[in-house]
C-alpha cells in the first residue's frame, strides 16, 4: 500500500469557502487537490492501492484529516473543482470519531502526530525533502507512506515529530518541486519498481 499524508497549513477545516476560490478563500486548498489527484489518477483508472491523508490546519476548526481510499472511492473527478467538492462535503461532518462522507472519503479530528501514530505501525515512513537521499538510491517496502507538505515547509514541531519516527529523509532532486509533481513522481519509480500484473 501506498500511503501520501500531505499537511495543509493554512487549508480550512470549515466548510465556509466557495468552489471558485480554492487558492485563496480556502487556504491554498488547490495544493492539496492537485496531490490528490496526482496519488490516484492514471488514464482512464484510478489506484487502488494508495490511501491518502489530508491534513487541515486552518480556520475554524483545526485539526481535521480528509482520507481517501482508493480501493473505495467514488465520485472523484481529475478537476480541482469537483474533488473541492468532496473535501467540503467531508468537512460537513462533525463527529468526535472517523466518519465517512462518501464512498472512500472520511474525515476526522486527527492531527498530524495522530495520522502519523496510525501510519508509522503500518509500513515505512519516508519524509519527502530537498536535503535527503536521491530517491533512486534506495529500495521501498511494499508497504510505505511519504510525508509531504503544502506550500509551506513543515514546522519545527512537525519535523520534530516525523523526526521521532523516521530518519529516511529522500529528494527527488535539488530543487523544490510542487508537492504534487513529487507525488507524481515517486508513484512513477515506484510503478517501474513493480510492474503490472
Amino acid at each position: 500500500m501506498r500511503r501520501f499524508v500531505i499537511v495543509g497549513h493554512k487549508a480550512h477545516t470549515t466548510p465556509d469557502f466557495k468552489l471558485d476560490d480554492l487558492a485563496g478563500g480556502a487556504g491554498r486548498l488547490d495544493v492539496l487537490l492537485r496531490c490528490v489527484n496526482s496519488s490516484f489518477f492514471l488514464s482512464h483508472d484510478i489506484r487502488t492501492d494508495v490511501i491518502v491523508y489530508l491534513v487541515l490546519q486552518g480556520p475554524e476548526d483545526p485539526p481535521r484529516t480528509v482520507r481517501f481510499v482508493g480501493s473505495e472511492l467514488r465520485y472523484l473527478n481529475p478537476d480541482e473543482r469537483s474533488t473541492g467538492a468532496l473535501v467540503r462535503n467531508a468537512l460537513l461532518k462533525r463527529s468526535d470519531s472517523e466518519v465517512r462522507s462518501s464512498p472512500g472519503v472520511y474525515v476526522s479530528k486527527m492531527s498530524f502526530k495522530e495520522v502519523l501514530d496510525e501510519v508509522t505501525p503500518l509500513g515505512s515512513v519516508i519524509y519527502l525533502r530537498e536535503d535527503g537521499v536521491f530517491y533512486r538510491d534506495r529500495d521501498y517496502p511494499d508497504d510505505v507512506a511519504f510525508v509531504l507538505s503544502d506550500h509551506k515547509n513543515l514546522t519545527e514541531d512537525e519535523e520534530s515529530e516525523l523526526a521521532s519516527r523516521t530518519k529516511e529523509i529522500i529528494s527527488i532532486g535539488a530543487r523544490s518541486y510542487h508537492a504534487d509533481h513529487c507525488i507524481t513522481v515517486m508513484n512513477h519509480e515506484l510503478d517501474l519498481r513493480t510492474p503490472p500484473i
